[in-house]
């Protein structure tokens, strides 16, 4: 990508919000139920119903605008956003224009430059529209026959999140993506789920020439489904704007539509104004007024924030910073550790070595499985005490593989299977140098090598102990006795 333009990236997340009912009325917000089954007189918009706020909607919204460390307004109203499409059944979503629920806050992310603070311009509720289903190979609209509509989505609170103007590559976009569904997910406001539509983002795409203070215009990109594409995208269309600028072209503002199997966006529809949109106040809505003990009780609700756990993590568990991410990448996780950890720094041993079997043996396993930590077969003191049988040199590292396997199959402690299969680790100094001289006086060319400065032959050596001992003799035990025995001529 060319050196002479900087790219400037502004998104907009819209997060569903976990509440059991939709943001207007009682219709649950289930997802998957069969199309339009999920529906009633005020959420498909009939003549003479009336919206009614959900509270658990704006408790929701202050709780997740106050950990984008945003302003919460005294008072905020909604308003009527007028456009024609067919999966939105009153031809206008109930929105927040000038009065939204929340402005000026910031979230950090980490960069290769260091730590980066990413403002948020604003955070405003409202309803999601319907859905779409594409006749089409692949669902894409731009190749459809005919569409289908199912309203069990219209109604489904959401908020809006819309960043500043702050992103500077594709890379910050996914890291500001990544802190902002941690954010989300410690609060408990959103499961993020994107496969279910849980949690969607705009880019809003332009570059300009380097050094130029003036904004370059923008392109919106939307149908984007993952981060990786997300990701993809941002790359392609600034390569793409680049490319017209370079041409000598002018980049249209306009909404394009990601198409990720063929890896390029193509043109949608020219970009709406806000007088496009024909904003006006919410007739059948009265003005929220937010008391300070609303605000007070949201923040009191707000957990430790991932960000601050992790640099927790490395300074109370000597962490590094890639574990301490890997650790923090979801609530469930980051309880998982810290529970196995306390448990195991306790026992006297290292936080680290529990980390390691939980991110490497564990979730390897989890993944494989298609499971969260949540649904671990195995509980987090389990983990604890796996890591102090093999620290304490009860059982191998080894060993702990095969004691972990059955765990995982089982679910029964490791103290349990480790007695049940007569695992337990043979320490015993005089026990081993009996097998040692054994293995000495059965090898004599291996033994001879070694006194010549073949040093290397030790490792057969000691691998014939391992074998005598059916593995279950300590191997750093065997390695110090074989060598004192071998250089004292023994």
């Amino acid at each position: 990508m060319s050196q002479d333009y900087e790219i400037v990236i502004g998104l907009e997340v819209h997060v569903e919000l976990s509440t059991a009912s939709k943001i207007f009325c009682g219709c649950p917000t289930t997802f998957g139920a069969e199309p339009n089954t999920q529906v009633c007189p005020v959420c498909l918009g009939l003549p003479g119903t009336l919206p009614v706020l959900n509270q658990q909607v704006l408790t929701f919204a202050i709780r997740a605008a106050l950990a984008c460390n945003c302003q919460i307004a005294q008072h905020t109203k909604f308003d009527r956003k007028n456009y024609f499409y067919p999966d939105l059944p009153k031809a206008y979503q109930i929105s927040q224009y000038d009065m939204p629920l929340a402005e000026h806050g910031s979230i950090s992310i980490d960069t290769t430059q260091g730590e980066k603070s990413i403002g948020i311009t604003r955070v405003h509720l409202e309803e999601d529209a319907g859905k779409l289903v594409h006749q089409s190979q692949g669902g894409q609209i731009g190749t459809a026959a005919s569409s289908l509509a199912d309203y069990n989505r219209t109604g489904v609170p959401l908020i809006e999140i819309v960043s500043e103007p702050d992103l500077r590559s594709a890379d910050e976009a996914y890291a500001y993506l990544t802190a902002l569904k941690e954010i989300l997910l410690y609060t408990k406001v959103s499961d993020c789920n994107m496969e279910e539509g849980s949690l969607r983002c705009d880019a809003n795409i332009s570059v300009r020439p380097r050094g130029q203070e003036a904004l370059g215009t923008k392109a919106e990109l939307k149908n984007m489904n993952s981060f990786k594409n997300i990701r993809d995208a941002i790359e392609y269309e600034a390569k793409r704007q680049i490319r017209v600028l370079e041409e000598g072209g002018k980049v249209e503002q306009e909404t394009r539509l990601w198409d990720a199997d063929k890896g390029t966006s193509h043109s949608m529809r020219s970009k709406e104004e806000a007088h496009d949109y024909r904003y006006f106040p919410e007739p059948d809505l009265p003005v929220v007024y937010l008391s300070e003990k609303m605000i007070a009780d949201q923040q009191q609700q707000l957990p430790e924030m991932p960000q601050a756990r992790r640099h927790r993590f490395q300074k109370e568990y000597g962490l590094s910073e890639y574990d301490a991410g890997v650790c923090t990448m979801s609530p469930a996780m980051a309880e998982y550790f810290e529970d196995a950890a306390k448990k195991a720094v306790s026992a006297k041993v290292s936080a680290k070595t529990v980390c390691n079997w939980i991110t490497v043996e564990l979730q390897g396993k989890l993944k494989a499985d298609g499971k969260e930590i949540s649904n671990s077969p195995i509980a987090s003191g389990q983990m604890a005490e796996l890591t102090r049988l093999i620290e304490r040199g009860k059982i191998s590292g080894k060993m702990g593989k095969d004691v972990f396997a059955d765990m995982y199959v089982t679910g029964k402690d490791p103290e349990v299977i480790v007695q049940e299969k007569g695992l337990s680790q043979i320490s015993n100094s005089d026990e081993i140098l009996k097998m040692v001289a054994a293995i000495i006086a059965a090898n004599p060319n291996p033994v001879a090598e070694y006194k010549s400065g073949k040093t290397q032959t030790i490792g057969f050596l000691v691998g014939q102990v391992m074998k005598a001992s059916q593995g279950q003799a300590n191997p750093k035990l065997v390695n110090q006795i074989l060598r004192d025995c071998l250089d004292k001529n023994i």
